[in-house]
């Protein structure tokens, strides 16, 4: 991962959430997704997607998989990138 992008998910001063990052076109977009499966997650996330699913809770239809798909890809991503910042920090950092 470049400095660029990782100075982009971690700058507080930031426009984007914590696990998003924003890349070169400006976009934000979450980790380990590209911007076209970020629109879809978020699509897919909304209460509206689920509100126009029948509800009866049965089995997930292909929307709530491909959510969940989207999902697992992006908390993969997520969890790499916190264990790499993680052995990215100086060793002198102590709490105590």
């Amino acid at each position: 991962m470049t400095r660029t992008r990782v100075d982009a998910m971690t700058d507080p001063t930031g426009t984007a959430p914590r696990r998003y990052f924003v890349d070169a076109g400006g976009r934000r977009v979450l980790i380990g997704l590209t911007p076209e499966e970020t629109f879809e997650f978020e699509r897919l996330d909304s209460g509206e997607a689920q509100a126009a699913s029948d509800g009866r809770g049965l089995r997930p239809d292909a929307g709530e998989r491909r959510r969940l798909e989207l999902y697992e890809k992006h908390e993969g991503a997520w969890k790499a990138w916190m264990a790499q910042s993680r052995t990215e920090r100086p060793s002198e950092f102590n709490l105590y």
